[in-house]
């Protein structure tokens, strides 16, 4: 690394503490995984911005004079020094997100076909390499800042009530804002998907995608059957660990669950995390799919590019091109073979019923002319956690605390060896997974995924905290600081239980027929008593990890929060859990089935098992809006293989 670049890392790392109010020369601690200078002096939260950009480049006059990250971001020109996209490709993709990427790097590796990719969003910037800021991007540029309709008995505790999706926005799409957890799904839940009519998409079939685009260096699971080693995601256990996270193992295997690899099909268990991430920085599918890629002259590449209209024949009901937005001018792009929608499981299912396909009787609400009646967005899963389960610990230093660990020399450590605090993906650490007492699945299936945390939802707080994962979750300041505030920032652990197959179904609708317009999300959180059931299992068992000899000699204890909106309830009671529930209800932000797979005879069905739309031609959906039912993983890897898949459909499809 030259000095420059150096210069830069160091800029933008201290920038990341600047941005959130942090004294980034705090006082350290004598923990052995990372070595700390002790200084009183503060770093200027002020002017500090401008003066750090005269002095690293003070002649420097950004192409977007509103955008002080401009020089930062990647670049994506036309190539062979073009000045604008041709009017006409062989291959449309809209998104450039964790599918799109994967699909845009494959089809163009025939030189004798044009892909074009618009992205709403812009480049990525060396700010999101650094994972141990996931949270902050949450409530940035790089996010749709969407919200769930209001309902009833959940997110009570949020601002306003309503739960909050952020989805990414941006080159590489949700995988440069997520936290990097990469998981696949267990296989009798891929062999289930392929029994439902669903040819090609058993769990041998996916397997071989999966292990295509992987690049794994996963510590202790040397030459694994399970994993690739020559693709260009790089997958790799996360370089810093706190003690917390084999007292978390240990405890797992106390009460019988071993630690494994758990994306190996073998058995269920508790693992370290695996992470897209290199050397300590994050790998976002843009950057491993598109980026080396972005100089082959027929790929384009076009951010910020709303795409507000799929162009079909409504005649023959054939694809041939799309309408879109860029620098407030309208254009029209066609295509010769496909338009293929990679834009999410929010933006896919809304551009469709923008273009005319989806329910017969919403359309016509909205004024949109029918090309074909399907059951666009009425199918919606998602993945909930509750983050509210907090134990205090009487062991100092053994977890993180933002606040002590945004140090100059922690930066320099990740800068120079890709380790040390810096490079944990928002602080997960391990992945659990459980099948809990209530769960009716005969097969060995999970209905619960623990993510252990090397601290908690306080370890973001005290004075000069980002307090970036709550505000990321939009809970209300108040509640948080009348319920965690006399732990705020203090050592604590915590599991958050994700709850992998929620019997509540929610939906999804237009708003208007703006395409600038949010859709209309409906989660119904919670609406099955069969998924409260499951959580309060989950919490018991959390309860039960903690009471094991690892976890009491640093005195584990859980804290009896006392939430305000569960007033006269008894502490640790199943009534006082499911208050707390649905008090603190957020996201993991893996909606799917928006654009549900299925044979023809699945009523529900969007899109056939080849990814192609019912009744119009030369149209696809791929992204991770089409998996038909919930598995048990987290949605940035199988986005990957679903394009990975999808790319060789579509090549057989045209060869």
């Amino acid at each position: 690394m030259n000095r420059s670049t150096l210069c830069i890392y160091v800029f933008l790392s201290l920038l990341a503490s600047v941005l959130n109010g942090q004294n980034i020369f705090g006082n350290g601690n004598k923990r052995t995984k990372s070595r700390r200078q002790k200084n009183d002096q503060s770093f200027p939260q002020s002017p500090i911005m401008d003066l750090l950009m005269q002095t690293m480049a003070p002649n420097f006059v950004p192409r977007n004079p509103g955008d002080i990250f401009d020089i930062l971001r990647d670049r994506y020109p036309l190539p062979s020094g073009l000045q604008s996209p041709f009017t006409e490709y062989d291959y449309i993709i809209v998104g450039a997100g964790s599918a799109g990427s994967v699909l845009a790097a494959r089809l163009s590796e025939d030189p004798s076909v044009t892909v074009l990719v618009l992205e709403a969003g812009k480049p990525e910037n060396m700010l999101t390499d650094i994972p141990a800021i996931a949270p902050f991007f949450q409530r940035t540029e790089y996010s749709w800042p969407y919200f769930m309709e209001p309902q009833q008995g959940v997110c009570r505790g949020m601002v306003n009530q309503r739960c909050y999706w952020p989805r990414g926005r941006a080159v590489g799409g949700t995988s440069v804002i997520n936290y990097m957890i990469y998981t696949r799904g267990r296989p009798e839940e891929w062999d289930r998907i392929e029994a439902a009519g669903n040819y090609g998409w058993s769990y041998s079939d996916v397997l071989q995608y999966y292990m295509k685009s992987e690049r794994a260096n996963l510590v202790g699971i040397p030459n694994s059957p399970y994993h690739g080693t020559s693709g260009e995601l790089n997958v790799e256990t996360v370089p810093f660990r706190t003690p917390l996270i084999d007292t978390f193992l240990e405890a797992g295997r106390m009460l019988g669950y071993p630690t494994v690899d758990y994306n190996s099909p073998e058995q269920l268990g508790f693992g370290y995390l695996q992470a897209t991430i290199h050397n300590g920085k994050r790998t976002s599918a843009a950057k491993a799919f598109l980026h080396k890629n972005k100089e082959r002259p027929n790929l384009h590449i076009l951010p910020m590019a709303v795409v507000s209209k799929v162009l079909i024949n409504p005649m023959t009901r054939a694809t041939y091109g799309v309408q879109y937005v860029r620098n407030r001018l309208q254009f029209e792009v066609r295509a010769r073979r496909e338009v293929i929608l990679s834009a999410g499981p929010i933006a896919s299912p809304q551009l469709l019923m923008l273009s005319g396909i989806g329910p017969k009787n919403q359309l016509s609400r909205h004024g949109i002319p029918l090309i074909q009646d399907l059951p666009v967005g009425q199918t919606l899963y998602d993945h909930i956690t509750f983050p509210g389960i907090v134990f205090t610990l009487n062991v100092t230093n053994v977890s993180l605390i933002e606040t002590r660990e945004t140090t100059f020399s922690n930066v320099i450590q990740w800068i120079q060896y890709g380790d040390g605090p810096v490079t944990t993906t928002g602080a997960a650490e391990g992945i659990g997974y459980i099948k809990t007492p209530v769960s009716d699945d005969p097969d060995p299936i999970p209905d619960i995924e623990l993510i252990s945390i090397g601290g908690s939802i306080v370890s973001d707080g005290g004075s000069g905290g980002s307090k970036a994962v709550r505000r990321g979750m939009f809970i209300r300041e108040d509640l948080f600081d009348a319920t965690f505030g006399p732990v705020d920032a203090t050592d604590t652990w915590t599991a958050f239980p994700m709850l992998l197959h929620p019997k509540s179904v929610g939906y999804l609708e237009l708003k208007d027929n703006n395409p600038f317009s949010h859709p209309r999300m409906y989660g119904n959180y919670l609406t099955d008593p069969s998924d409260v059931a499951t959580f309060i299992a989950s919490i018991r068992f959390i309860q039960a990890l903690t009471e094991t000899e690892p976890f009491q000699k640093l005195g584990a204890r859980i804290y009896p929060a006392n939430y305000t909106t569960c007033p006269g309830l008894v502490f640790d009671t199943d009534e006082y859990w499911e208050c707390a529930l649905r008090t603190l209800t957020a996201t993991l932000h893996h909606q799917i089935s928006t654009c549900r797979m299925g044979p023809k005879t699945d009523p529900l069905a969007v899109v056939d098992p080849e990814l192609r739309v019912y009744g119009v031609s030369r149209l696809r959906v791929v992204d991770s809006s089409v998996l038909p039912r919930t598995l048990s993983l987290h949605t940035n890897a199988p986005a990957i293989m679903i394009g990975e898949k999808a790319a060789d459909m579509i090549k057989g499809t045209w060869d």
